[in-house]
């Protein structure tokens, strides 16, 4: 596998579990995976769908922009900024859903991704959940 396709597995592992888009699971992740999200960490492929299910459909229109791309070996870290719209309540850590906003949020955030082979076998997302729901964060320029 190429730097280019495990980057884009990378990008498509990213608007993925960010907007709770379980279509490619299979495909970009290892039965095994082990992936840390905020809120959430998981250790294979069916916690991780189950995971994302729970979040489909509270982001709308997600638009993903990656930025700094490092590889090495099989490591790919990124930086990326993402907008979507909140579209159903969004459940922060096992409480009560915030209703929707119908407002646009930003997440600046930072990924790191380990692969076997060319799938995902560890996941790690740094960014700010609770600080995204409330409405558009200043992400300066990126």
């Amino acid at each position: 596998m190429t730097a280019d396709e495990r980057n884009e597995r990378v990008r498509r592992a990213i608007e993925a579990t960010v907007s709770g888009d379980t279509s490619a699971v299979s495909e970009l992740f290892t039965a095994d995976v082990v992936a840390m999200l905020p809120a959430v960490t998981v250790a294979s492929r069916v916690e991780l769908a189950v995971e994302l299910e729970d979040h489909a459909g509270a982001l709308s229109d997600v638009a993903l922009a990656t930025g700094h791309v490092l590889s090495s070996g099989s490591r790919v870290c990124t930086e990326w900024v993402m907008t979507a719209w909140r579209s159903d309540p969004i459940d922060v850590d096992g409480g009560e859903g915030q209703s929707p906003s119908g407002r646009q949020v930003t997440l600046r955030g930072a990924t790191v991704a380990e692969f076997a082979g060319d799938r995902i076998c560890a996941l790690r997302h740094y960014w700010d959940e609770t600080g995204s729901l409330a409405g558009p964060v200043d992400v300066g320029d990126h």
